[in-house]
């Protein structure tokens, strides 16, 4: 018959054995886990300087698909940023410097209440009135817009990527004089400022200029239905 001291050393060694198993099994499992591969960063150049985009498929992957299929097919070599706001954002991509309007794919399905805020640095996809009217065009926040966030009862503007590098470069773009110029009834920098090319580059190439503060993950209830 076992005694009592005897049974707790054999229970006491088979619990280092459960656990030490434990351990091994973990390490294995986080092993074999793939590495999350960094976000893609774009850089555009422009008239006025260039800054790099930092872009997050894991939250707006259409979005995020659709603006890569664009730069890669060339679609923002010399276009303007034909809408400059201060203090809210400044707009384009859409346009050739004589004004008429660039060729594009279908319209983007709306992703906004993915996560990501209109804040200062942020950028989204440009849109009409209608929630999923998005093409090539894009913008960049000057300040927080939480206007452009979606609410229960409308769409937002959808956020897929982030100014890491270069804000200064858009405050002076966002700083031109500005008026009617052409087809653009207000708005327009009366000094076009173009970008002459958008390209993307090697994943995790630019480091941060800032704490990356990303909004908290989507549960769910943040994505709109159709009005």
């Amino acid at each position: 018959m076992m005694t009592s001291t005897r049974l707790f050393s054999v229970l006491a060694a088979a619990t280092l054995v459960l656990a030490a198993g434990g351990l091994l099994g973990a390490r294995v499992q986080a092993a074999e886990a793939p590495a999350k591969a960094p976000p893609p960063q774009v850089r555009v150049t422009t008239t006025m300087g260039s800054f790099v985009i930092e872009l997050y498929p894991d939250r707006a992957p259409i979005t995020v698909a659709e603006f890569l299929r664009y730069v890669k097919e060339g679609q923002y070599t010399q276009t303007l940023f034909h809408r400059v706001i201060p203090g809210f954002l400044i707009q384009g991509g859409g346009f050739s410097p004589d004004g008429t309007t660039k060729p594009t794919h279908g319209v983007v399905l709306n992703e906004s209440g993915n996560g990501l805020q209109n804040k200062r640095g942020w950028v989204g996809l440009a849109r009409t009135e209608a929630p999923h009217s998005g093409n090539c065009q894009f913008f960049i926040n000057l300040a927080d817009n939480p206007e452009l966030d979606p609410l229960p009862v409308r769409w937002g503007y959808a956020v897929f990527g982030r100014v890491i590098d270069g804000m200064d470069v858009v405050d002076r773009i966002s700083l031109v004089a500005t008026g009617e110029v052409g087809k653009f009834k207000s708005d327009a920098p009366l000094t076009p400022v173009i970008i002459q090319k958008v390209e993307l580059l090697g994943a995790g190439t630019v480091k941060q200029d800032l704490p990356q503060q990303l909004a908290p993950a989507p549960t769910g209830n943040e994505v709109l239905s159709p009005n």
